[in-house]
């Protein structure tokens, strides 16, 4: 049997005044996630995730603007993958507006990712118990 095949990614944590984050959709997907995506050639992981939040959302933010959360593995949301994540909070600087691959945003209640189908792994297995402020991963396994 074949080895998943690894997909590394920045992911992007904003959160609204009252400490919802916010998810998007991507085209053709039934899956919410974070804001975020695949590195251009060169590039560092909070070089992408500014380069993503302007290409998504019409967001400016600079790479140093972005705190790093941690980085972590498990599976991929829409592909047979394995997901290589670093995910950093992000400033909310304006109000997000879908643009490129992403047909839906949503605003995400922390207390509420619990047992929904519609999250992507990432979500409910790092970065809503990190940003709850619970101990450890639920699944999966951290890299750094």
């Amino acid at each position: 049997m074949a080895e998943a095949p690894t997909i590394t990614v920045t992911a992007l944590c904003l959160l609204d005044d009252d400490g919802r984050l916010l998810l998007v959709r991507k085209r053709g997907t039934t899956v919410f996630m974070q804001p975020g995506g695949k590195p251009e050639p060169g590039e560092t992981p909070s070089e992408t995730g500014a380069r993503e939040l302007s290409e998504e959302l019409g967001l400016s933010v600079l790479p140093g603007d972005l705190r790093l959360l941690g980085t972590w593995e498990g599976p991929a949301a829409n592909e047979a993958a394995l997901l290589v994540a670093t995910v950093f909070l992000c400033p909310l600087t304006a109000e997000p507006l879908p643009a490129a691959e992403i047909e839906e945003l949503a605003w995400l209640d922390l207390g509420d990712a619990a047992g929904r189908p519609d999250l992507a792994p990432l979500l409910t297995d790092y970065v809503v118990p990190l940003l709850l402020g619970d101990r450890g991963p639920l699944t999966g396994r951290r890299v750094s």
